[in-house]
């Protein structure tokens, strides 16, 4: 089975590839690098919108170069305000060939204001955290959670949830159709 993602991150990939390994058998994943069509630093409805160009970018791609894929999937990390309050999180839209859609997300967690202040002018999160850890590029490593967990959950685990949570729908076609 050939699973499309929209990124040429590998912590995208391979969560992707845990996902679903562990529902189907024989999982070839290959990420193809398509634009989220929002801001680096989604907000709001843009995190779930650039999730869902992602996809359906590799959808058309697919059929243009028939490429023989099954899945693709988009995953887009921003941060959401839920009750007056900030969370970061990662969503997460899979369409199947006949173009069917499944969405979900990871967890949330919080982050402090003076971060939130940064991503609201625009910066991304891993630019933030990159210089709040003096990494580089721990977006493709364990990412803010990783920072905030003290490693206890990373980037991929976070993601990997919500892959499993998006792939629901073509898990259940019977309640869903």
């Amino acid at each position: 089975m050939l699973i499309l993602v929209g990124s040429k991150n590998p912590v995208k990939i391979e969560s992707v590839k845990d996902a679903f390994e562990k529902y189907f058998p024989n999982v070839e994943v290959q990420g193809v690098e398509v634009s989220s069509g929002v801001p680096d630093q989604p907000v709001n409805d843009d995190t779930f919108k650039g999730a869902q160009n992602r996809a359906e970018a590799l959808f058309v791609i697919n059929k243009a170069n028939k490429l023989g894929a099954q899945y693709f999937v988009g995953i887009e990390g921003g941060i959401i305000n839920i009750s007056g309050k900030w969370f970061s999180c990662g969503c997460i839209c899979i369409l199947n060939d006949r173009g069917i859609a499944g969405f979900g997300t990871s967890s949330h967690f919080s982050l402090p204001d003076n971060i939130i202040d940064k991503l609201l002018q625009g910066i991304e999160l891993g630019t933030v955290i990159d210089e709040i850890t003096d990494q580089h590029n721990s977006k493709q490593k364990s990412g803010a959670i990783g920072h905030l967990t003290k490693d206890v959950i990373i980037r991929k685990d976070l993601y990997t949830q919500g892959i499993i949570t998006a792939l629901i729908p073509f898990l259940n076609p019977d309640l869903f159709n």
